[in-house]
């Protein structure tokens, strides 16, 4: 199949999957387009795709230059001094997960007075080799980003364990939607929009379990090419 049909077919599978939903709520697909050339990329765009998610800020800075009018996330580990490169060219930066890249975005965003929206990353399972916030000290590391005017924290991100143990899965995904729910119903001043989890290989789940967020590249665009 092409890369426009991929698209095209899941935009509908994921119209079926809201109604299976905990959370009833429309979910948002982000194309991951990381090592994906642009002919690629428009390919998916004319299949339905919106918007896309990058991991490289190299990259990202590329295709946003041949591409302004797409919107782009920046899904991947970010580092402090690359921050300059991209705070004000994403919709999104779904990657925050440390208080030095808090303070980086914050000082970037408030000389060009923007706000910039952020994502808490966390990292669900305590995996050593992943980033992400460790999930008993969400609260803290939000109290603290609550102290940063320039960002504004719209939700929570997790890239869920490699693995084809569905009960695991699952259990990370509805720790992660209580998460979300503590802690919309306990700081009124938080925005919890976004709840993004889930991927190619896990996105079901996740949307059963309350993602409203997804971030697919391999089943729209195939196996990935790695560089």
């Amino acid at each position: 199949m092409s890369i426009k049909s991929n698209m095209e077919s899941l935009i509908e599978e994921i119209k079926i999957l809201e109604k299976n939903s905990i959370s009833g709520e429309k979910v948002n697909l982000i194309a991951v387009s990381k090592t994906r050339n642009l002919d690629e990329i428009l390919e998916a765009i004319s299949g339905g795709a919106i918007e896309f998610g990058e991991n490289k800020v190299q990259e990202l800075r590329e295709k946003i230059e041949v591409l302004p009018e797409q919107n782009f996330h920046m899904i991947g580990n970010l580092q402090t001094n690359k921050v300059k490169y991209i705070y004000d060219k994403v919709r999104l930066i779904q990657s925050l997960d440390r208080v030095n890249l808090l303070e980086e975005i914050d000082k970037r965003a408030k000389t060009s007075d923007i706000i910039v929206n952020c994502l808490i990353e966390v990292n669900i399972a305590g995996e050593t080799q992943k980033g992400g916030v460790a999930y008993d000290e969400v609260r803290s590391f939000l109290e603290t980003c609550l102290d940063y005017k320039n960002v504004s924290i719209q939700g929570l991100m997790t890239v869920a364990p490699d693995t084809d143990d569905e009960e695991l899965l699952r259990n990370c995904f509805k720790r992660m939607f209580k998460l979300r729910e503590e802690i919309k119903n306990s700081y009124s001043e938080v925005r919890m929009d976004i709840l993004s989890m889930g991927m190619s290989q896990d996105y079901r789940l996740a949307i059963e379990e309350g993602s409203n967020m997804v971030r697919v590249g391999s089943k729209i665009f195939g196996k990935r090419i790695w560089r």
